[in-house]
């Protein structure tokens, strides 16, 4: 029984390490200045398309993480 439980120790630590509020508020803010360059770039139609989607999706995610623990 002990082997289960520390399986299970293991993984929500490894869980916890990742649903961080650092990490994930960098990966938002990633994806945020990712759509501002899509929106800024003048080569691609297509980029440009999903400039605005890209942003918006950064920017939930920005909100919903920063409801996150530390």
């Amino acid at each position: 029984m002990s082997l289960d439980a520390s399986r299970t120790a293991a993984r929500r630590g490894i869980i916890d390490r990742i649903l961080r509020r650092g990490p994930l508020e960098a990966a938002a803010t990633a994806i945020i200045a990712a759509g501002v360059v899509m929106l800024m770039q003048p080569l691609s139609l297509t980029l440009y398309s999903w400039s605005f989607t890209t942003t918006l999706f950064g920017t939930v995610m920005f909100i919903i993480v920063s409801k996150v623990r530390d």
